[in-house]
């Protein structure tokens, strides 16, 4: 199978890298408008080509959007216009408005919405590895809409990245998306900027900085280009988690000034119950 692969950073060069090393893909296609981007891909072997959007798509059996979100908005109309009986699956972290963006299309079934619960901190072709995929879960959303041929291809994709495979409607992927990735990102942010804000000293900033700070605040390192569309294209779900989150600050707030500790205790052992759920 040829797969092309449109988006050549952390995502898109990781996936690459398994289809390609784990037998998936015959040979792998590279699409971006970075070209830093795209010559290192090609440089790192990455990719075995470079190719335009378009002729990225007509050369591919299976084309696969690794793009951030706002700019998979863009594409996925005209991609969709051109696939034919080609498979098309995205990876962004946000899947409302793209479903509806492509709910009407004519090749609708050729199309399958997913996302790879895997990533790191990093961005870029650099940052591309092999393993990042593996044992985590990936979501098909709205599976009824897709043909069964694009939805066999894309699971035996995910299985051939060793993979779960989990299936949930797009709408409901956001609401969880929100609480489970999408608000760790705004809190690491925050801690980043407050701590940079009150300790001017970088130095004593890293001779302090523990296990907890470290991994409490790794993903502030994670790309604006990435993060600012996923906020704005899951807005009214994220805000409803930021104000559930605000509300459970100010209860910390107002038991640490009060000195309320037995309530501060039963806060804390409650918030210990995650442990029975992520082991």
């Amino acid at each position: 199978m040829v797969i092309t692969v449109i988006g050549l950073g952390l995502i898109g060069g990781s996936l690459a890298i398994d289809l390609k090393n784990r037998d998936f893909a015959s040979k792998v296609i590279g699409v971006d408008n970075n070209r830093n981007h795209a010559g290192t891909a090609l440089k790192r072997g990455i990719v075995d080509e470079l190719a335009s959007l378009e002729d990225g798509v007509d050369k591919g059996d299976l084309i696969i959007v690794a793009t951030p979100a706002d700019a998979a908005l863009g594409i996925l109309p005209g991609i969709l216009d051109r696939c034919g009986n080609k498979v098309v699956t995205d990876m962004c972290s946000t899947k409302g408005n793209i479903a509806t963006l492509v709910s009407g299309h004519s090749n609708r079934k050729q199309y399958v919405a997913s996302h790879p619960m895997a990533g790191t901190e990093y961005s870029g072709p650099k940052a591309a590895f092999s393993g990042l995929f593996d044992n985590k879960t990936a979501i098909i959303c709205d599976r009824g809409l897709s043909g069964a041929k694009a939805i066999k291809v894309v699971t035996q994709m995910y299985k051939a990245l060793n993979m779960k495979i989990i299936n949930m409607p797009g709408t409901e992927h956001d609401v969880h998306a929100a609480y489970v990735s999408h608000i760790s990102h705004i809190s690491s942010f925050v801690l980043s900027l407050t701590v940079l804000e009150k300790e001017k000293n970088e130095k004593k900033i890293f001779e302090l900085a523990g296990g907890g700070f470290e991994s409490t605040v790794r993903l502030a390192k994670s790309s604006a280009d990435m993060w600012v569309p996923i906020f704005q294209q899951n807005r009214d779900n994220i805000m409803v988690v930021l104000k559930a989150y605000i509300d459970k600050l100010n209860d910390f707030e107002h038991l640490i000034a009060s000195g309320k500790n037995d309530e501060l205790y039963m806060l804390i052992n409650e918030a210990n119950k995650i442990k029975k759920i992520l082991k």
